[in-house]
């Protein structure tokens, strides 16, 4: 089956380092590294009185973090498309950046192509 991307969204629950703009960041930036995607820009959002967004913004498509530091739960969306990304090789980053105690991969595969 052919696609245009991959599309993986992440649950991660019990996590810490939520509240920090920094760590986010961090993890986007070493997300992006790790999936071989092209980095355009990245936007960081802390909202008061907790929680961040962070978005990279990649050649490839997005990667996302949204924490609630109040639930111990982040949400985490990568979706890129050709054949020389791996979203996937973010999953190691995330784990290592906000220690979760568990976690729920979810793939879809985005613009399926029928084959003639």
């Amino acid at each position: 089956m052919k696609s245009v991307g991959r599309h993986l969204i992440l649950e991660l629950w019990d996590c810490r380092e939520l509240n920090s703009p920094d760590v986010v960041e961090r993890a986007l930036r070493e997300s992006v590294e790790a999936a071989g995607a092209h980095l355009l820009d990245i936007k960081i959002h802390t909202f008061h009185p907790q929680g961040v967004t962070g978005v990279a913004v990649v050649s490839e498509s997005h990667i996302l973090i949204h924490t609630w530091p109040e639930l111990g739960y982040a949400a985490v969306d990568v979706f890129t498309c050709g054949s020389n990304t791996d979203p996937s090789a973010v999953l190691p980053v995330v784990r290592r950046y906000f220690s979760p105690r568990r976690i729920q991969v979810m793939e879809l595969r985005r613009g399926i192509v029928e084959e003639e």
